[in-house]
């Protein structure tokens, strides 16, 4: 089992990610940089969080056009796991491997604080170490994170269950009050049709330790390195 952690220029916590995955669930690592096309070694690509160059165009809108994300297209097509937190978001959806499109903050500030985010499916390769409705304390932090799509869209992603994320209060419910960004239907992560790629702004990596002061992020990592020893045994 190998992840990778792709670097875009700009990107700020892919040392973070890559923390998580070698010191606190302990598995083999690489960083990958943005012009790499080789990623067939590895089972589950992480985008991390940070900025990407181009940025000042729209957020992704450059870094869609990276060689490693014609790689991942066929990465996850070829059902490896694919995660995107915050700008690696961002960058999924520009490249049409998830809908919608990451708007400006309702407040149009930049919003940095911890939230609370309600596990609206524990049945994901991403999510199986959590319990369905279990709320988690995760932080945010980004200028973009208003998650908008279509009505047609939306009404998809409730009906094919791939809202995998909400924003709500301490204890579980959706509140407008509770929605750090304005996302539409307080959405803060979702999945493809096929489960297998996932997009959520708040950063898990950041809640992954007691250092850190919450560890409600840890799970999401455990969970993608079992979900791929399952998938490694049944290629054997």
């Amino acid at each position: 089992m190998k992840f990778g952690v792709v670097i875009f220029p700009g990107s700020n916590c892919d040392h973070d990610a890559y923390h998580v995955v070698s010191k606190v669930i302990g598995q083999p690592v690489d960083f990958i940089w943005h012009k790499d096309e080789e990623i067939d070694r590895y089972d589950a690509i992480i985008l991390p969080g940070g900025f990407s160059y181009g940025d000042y165009l729209r957020t992704g809108a450059i870094a869609r056009f990276s060689p490693v994300m014609k790689a991942l297209k066929d990465f996850v097509r070829d059902g490896g796991l694919a995660l995107g937190i915050c700008n690696g978001f961002q960058i999924l959806c520009e490249a049409g491997l998830l809908p919608g499109a990451l708007l400006r903050n309702r407040s149009l500030k930049y919003v940095c604080e911890h939230v609370n985010i309600r596990v609206e499916r524990a049945d994901t390769p991403f999510t199986r170490g959590y319990r369905q409705g279990q709320v988690l304390s995760i932080p945010v932090a980004h200028g973009e994170g208003n998650y908008f799509c279509d009505a047609a869209t939306l009404a998809e992603l409730e009906s094919q269950n791939r809202i995998i994320f909400r924003y709500c209060d301490a204890s579980g419910a959706v509140t407008d009050e509770s929605n750090p960004n304005g996302s539409i239907n307080s959405i803060a992560g979702i999945t493809n049709r096929e489960g297998n790629v996932l997009g959520m702004m708040p950063h898990p990596e950041r809640a992954s330790e007691s250092a850190l002061g919450c560890k409600d992020g840890r799970a999401l990592f455990l969970s993608m390195a079992e979900s791929l020893r399952e998938m490694i045994k049944l290629r054997a």
